[in-house]
């Protein structure tokens, strides 16, 4: 487990270590760096809780890749089966229950972990022979889907375990669920590109979330108690961030010289983050209602030789969970000199 335990060693090290303690006045933001992810494409950071705790996914040297969750004590690692070669962490509630998937002898299988009782796997649908899971609720209802020979279907566990397919969607249809908030409503997409849809799910039903006019598909990845879902909308111009509240959709915008948009998470203020770009380069946004889109490294401190190119989650104490890379805020590539380069996860906590 070398990869886990420099990571252990690192965010030990960077607990007490706030490089925006030391920001200008006008920073908005305080950062922290939590971990540094080696170069591959396999890494996955999932969800920020409310105390705190980041889950997500690395490549560990040796021996495969492996779910994690962060807390003040360091970096632990969550064993789904002994002797498997791949799990990830998607997401984490307040009470630290932990969601997500691994492999499972020649499929996949979601699972629910406590810190109480270890892992448990979530069973497909009857016949179905693989499932992942995405989100977990304060009530422990968990989302995710089930597959089989019958497709891929949106599915919700119970706090129990037992699984139910969202009734309402199409059936014979490609679906994932994707996020669930407290009061027990369900977002996600249904059908395949160019004509993938967002839908809505509660106990009432499906609904179709609906594009941007002239727009062909769309996808919901989030969605607050208040009921504001955040996604994308696509067509002719490209991915565009919206959110869908009160019935109707609205686009986010972008950032200056940004062609594309993606939202990926929501809180309960009603604040946004996600990343901008034009395909080969990003930056990580921050929307709100009254300042609509800003880039988040306009909002630290401009020494901190970071460039924040996406913003993946965020919590109801506006901090943000962000990937960067060592550089110059001018500097746009992934990719330095022909090599790839680390990737940096930042934690970034709103002034006083």
């Amino acid at each position: 487990m070398m990869l886990l335990r420099a990571l252990r060693i690192a965010l030990a090290a960077l607990a007490a270590q706030s490089f925006g303690l030391v920001a200008a006045a006008a920073a908005e933001y305080a950062v922290t760096e939590l971990v540094v992810l080696p170069p591959v494409s396999s890494q996955v950071v999932g969800s920020l809780n409310n105390r705190g705790q980041l889950v997500g996914g690395v490549m560990d040297a040796g021996a495969g890749h492996r779910a994690f969750v962060t807390s003040n004590a360091g970096i632990e690692e969550i064993v789904v089966r002994p002797g498997s070669d791949y799990s990830v962490a998607r997401d984490i509630n307040d009470v630290g229950d932990v969601v997500g998937s691994s492999n499972r002898g020649d499929s996949i299988a979601a699972f629910h972990w406590t810190p109480r009782t270890g892992a448990r796997y979530l069973p497909p649908l009857p016949g179905d022979r693989a499932s992942e899971a995405f989100r977990i609720n304060l009530q422990g209802q968990v989302v995710g889907y089930s597959s089989g020979v019958g497709g891929i279907r949106a599915v919700l566990w119970s706090r129990e375990g037992n699984v139910q397919e969202l009734a309402g969607t199409p059936k014979g249809a490609y679906s994932r669920a994707l996020a669930i908030n407290n009061r027990g409503e369900v977002v996600g997409s249904v059908g395949r590109a160019p004509e993938k849809r967002a839908f809505l799910w509660s106990e009432a039903g499906a609904k179709d979330l609906g594009v941007l006019r002239g727009d062909a598909e769309s996808e919901a990845v989030n969605i607050n108690d208040a009921g504001d879902i955040v996604g994308w909308s696509r067509g002719p111009g490209g991915t565009r961030a919206v959110m869908w509240s009160a019935g109707q959709i609205r686009e986010l915008g972008a950032l200056a010289g940004a062609r594309l948009s993606r939202a990926r998470a929501i809180n309960a203020r009603g604040e946004v983050v996600g990343d901008c770009g034009d395909g080969h380069d990003g930056r990580a946004f921050l929307w709100t209602r009254a300042r609509g889109m800003q880039d988040l490294n306009s909002l630290m401190d401009a020494s901190l030789p970071f460039l924040l190119q996406e913003a993946v989650s965020i919590n109801d104490q506006g901090q943000i969970v962000a990937l960067g890379i060592e550089g110059s805020r001018g500097h746009h590539d992934h990719n330095r000199h022909g090599r790839a380069v680390p990737v940096r996860v930042l934690l970034l906590v709103p002034g006083r």
